[in-house]
């Protein structure tokens, strides 16, 4: 044995000697109902820090390569290693910051809550541009030009659809999701019948469907859209889609106005988002909603196209105060009904 692989062995050992083992009994419990089965593996993970050598984080690294987080060093043959390495040390860290979580540099439950989440597949960092602190462009900060005041044609594909949501209520949804974009901005979208001619082409395909990002079945990847002037919408055939919660009963459902909603804004030349509100932001838990745009989402498109001239910011923030007063009033109706019933039993009781 060379003294360099005797140096090797000895430092991979102490690496693992350095790290507390990880077994499946010792990580937080984070339930499979709404998870990728295959993302589900990286619970354990779960409290790895740099130093690390666990044996399969090499398909954890491929997941942060896929998603604009990492690259293969030149030294190690287009293979991860399995080490939790300074490189991937400032890979989480990148990620945390993107996600707007606390950044640790380890993979903690947090952390690894939001890598197994649901998510749209479109790349977070690699091609991204002129990021501000929320919003991001992508590379080149590419947009449609059409004018002025532009109109966008879409059409759904003739044959790459899903038949357990009928047509006419699969378009109502993206009527929605594209009045929501046009109210902000001075761009137009009219439904056309000419699929090949529209510029935007929407349709649903399962796994390998030939535009090099295939899809991975449940949750996972849900969608993935293409920046200006491309005009390519793929929704994961294989996803629980639905339009109304109270008719579909599944835990893995997917709300299909809102990843419809999040996409357009990709179609518009917008990357993710680091505000967990926005839209733009990447991943949504099945069974949630998310189709109303905030004002990270509105600010960003409109640098891109200016501003719809009967769009007012006023009745934006207006909408969100009234939302977040909802919320707070909720909060404390809930915490009020609580203590009601706690002083009502006691007095019961003292009557008893």
């Amino acid at each position: 044995m060379q003294l360099g692989d005797y140096n090797r062995i000895v430092e991979r050992e102490m690496l693992w000697l350095g790290c507390q083992q990880i077994t499946p009994g010792q990580v937080t419990v984070i339930t499979i109902d709404d998870q990728n089965a295959t993302w589900y593996n990286f619970t354990r993970f779960k409290d790895a820090e740099k130093g690390c050598h666990i044996s399969g984080m090499s398909e954890l690294k491929k997941y942060f390569q896929r998603f604009g987080y990492l690259s293969i060093p030149n030294n190690q043959n287009d293979n991860f290693t399995d080490v939790f390495d300074a490189q991937f040390e400032s890979a989480v860290i990148l990620y945390q910051q993107k996600f707007g979580l606390p950044v640790t540099g380890k993979l903690d439950s947090e952390t690894i809550s939001t890598i197994m989440s649901p998510r749209c597949g479109v790349s977070d960092t690699e091609s991204t541009i002129h990021a501000t602190k929320h919003f991001a462009y992508f590379y080149g900060r590419p947009r449609w030009d059409r004018g002025s005041s532009m109109t966008l044609t879409y059409a759904f594909s003739p044959t790459d659809m899903i038949d357990y949501i009928s047509l006419p209520e699969i378009k109502t949804v993206f009527k929605r999701s594209f009045s929501r974009w046009a109210s902000v901005i001075p761009v137009n979208f009219t439904e056309i019948d000419d699929y090949p001619s529209a510029n935007i082409k929407i349709g649903f395909f399962k796994g390998d469907h030939g535009d090099g990002q295939p899809f991975d079945g449940v949750l996972g990847v849900l969608a993935h859209a293409f920046s200006p002037e491309n005009g390519r919408f793929h929704l994961d055939e294989d996803e629980t889609w639905a339009i109304d919660f109270e008719k579909v009963k599944s835990k893995m459902a997917i709300d299909l106005e809102s990843v419809a909603t999040h996409e357009i804004g990709h179609i518009l030349g917008l990357a993710h988002s680091s505000i967990k509100e926005a839209v733009m932001y990447p991943s949504l838990k099945p069974r949630s909603k998310k189709v109303n745009l905030k004002l990270d989402d509105v600010e960003g498109v409109q640098a891109l196209y200016g501003s719809n001239p009967n769009f007012k910011y006023s009745s934006l923030l207006a909408y969100e105060n009234s939302y977040n007063k909802a919320i707070n009033l909720n909060q404390r109706s809930c915490s009020w009904t609580f203590s009601t019933v706690v002083v009502v039993v006691f007095i019961l009781f003292m009557i008893t």
